[in-house]
Order: C-alpha cells, then sequence, then structure tokens
C-alpha cells in the first residue's frame, strides 16, 4: 500500500483498522485552507513512509465526512489564525538542501 491514500466509504474502515498509525485529511475542494494544505499534507507523507496519510475529499464521500466535519471547522479556524509560512519556506529550504 502506498502511504498517501484516497480515502473512501470502499476502503476507510479497512485502512485505518489495517494500518498502525494513519493521519486523515477531510479536505473539501471550495475550502481554500484546506486545498492550500494539501502540498504540506503530500510532503509530509513522502519524508514519513511508515506512516499512512489518507485523504477524504468530503463533497465525494459525505458519509465520511461527517467523522471529520468539526475537525474540519477547526482545521478552517486553525489556518485563519496561524501563518503558514515558516512551513512553506523550511520545506523550500529543505529541498534545497539550504538546512544547517
Amino acid at each position: 500500500m502506498a502511504n498517501l491514500v484516497t480515502l473512501t466509504k470502499d476502503n476507510f474502515k479497512k485502512t485505518i483498522e489495517e494500518n498502525n498509525f494513519v493521519i486523515v485529511d477531510f479536505w473539501a475542494p471550495w475550502c481554500e485552507p484546506c486545498v492550500n494544505f494539501t502540498p504540506v499534507f503530500e510532503a509530509a507523507a513522502k519524508k514519513n513512509k511508515d506512516i499512512v496519510f489518507g485523504m477524504v475529499d468530503i463533497e465525494k464521500d459525505p458519509e465520511i465526512g461527517e467523522i471529520g466535519a468539526p475537525a474540519l471547522d477547526e482545521i478552517i479556524k486553525w489556518a485563519r489564525d496561524y501563518d503558514l509560512s515558516t512551513v512553506h519556506d523550511y520545506y523550500k529550504r529543505e529541498d534545497n538542501n539550504q538546512l544547517n
């Protein structure tokens, strides 16, 4: 199994049950903070191959989205309160071997 997966109603339960550590990103195409977070989530997956990173599009799978709806509200609040530019800068420096 790849460690970055699209979670749907068909594979959500199995993915959660069959892996020791799964981080789930509940997102929607209309949610700008969610869409902006996607590259960060993908970069984390790329750097942490031992963890499964799953993405749930709540528009395509609203049944699963009900689980993540409260989390989505918190992500939106968090994204509005914090400047993520330092995270983006860190990854750029890391990709260019400019750390330390």
